[in-house]
C-alpha cells in the first residue's frame, strides 16, 4: 500500500474516531438538557446535541464512503464540517475554561491527526487519479464536453 492510500485509511480512521467521541458528547448535551426544567435554554441544549449528532454522521458517513478512497470531495466537506464544530468547541467552551483542556482537547486532536492525513493522501496521490475522481464526480454532459 503506497503512501497516500494508507494516509486516507489513517485519516478515515481519525474522524470515524472524532465522531464516535461526539456521538459520546451528543447523548451527554441530550442528558444536560433533560435536566433543566422546559425553557429556551432547555430548547437551545438540545439543539447543541441535535447539531452534534449530525456533525457526527455527517462525519462518518463522508468518512467511509470518500475519504477512504482518497477523494478530493471528501477530504474538504470533512475539513470544513468537522473544523466547523470543532473550532466553535474550542472557541466557546475550551478556551473560557467552561470544560478542562483535558479531557475535551480529544476531539480537536483528532480532527487536526485527521486533517494531517487527510491532506498528505491529497497531496501524495497520483495527480491523474485525482482528476479522474474529479471528472467521474461531474455529470454525464459535463464530461461530453
Amino acid at each position: 500500500m503506497n503512501t497516500s492510500k494508507a494516509s486516507a485509511k489513517i485519516g478515515t480512521i481519525l474522524y470515524v474516531i472524532w465522531a464516535c467521541l461526539h456521538f459520546m458528547a451528543a447523548r451527554s448535551v441530550y442528558m444536560l438538557g433533560r435536566s433543566l426544567d422546559p425553557s429556551m435554554i432547555q430548547g437551545r441544549i438540545f439543539q447543541d446535541a441535535f447539531n452534534l449528532l449530525f456533525f457526527s454522521i455527517i462525519a462518518i458517513v463522508i468518512a467511509v464512503t470518500l475519504n477512504w478512497r482518497n477523494n478530493v470531495w471528501g477530504y474538504w466537506i470533512n475539513l470544513v464540517t468537522v473544523g466547523v464544530a470543532d473550532v466553535g468547541f474550542i472557541l466557546f467552551v475550551i478556551v473560557p475554561g467552561h470544560m478542562p483542556v483535558w479531557p475535551g482537547i480529544l476531539g480537536p486532536v483528532f480532527w487536526v491527526l485527521a486533517t494531517i492525513f487527510s491532506t498528505i493522501a491529497i497531496l501524495t496521490a497520483d495527480k491523474g487519479a485525482t482528476k479522474s475522481q474529479l471528472r467521474s464526480s461531474s455529470t454525464p454532459n459535463e464530461r461530453r464536453a
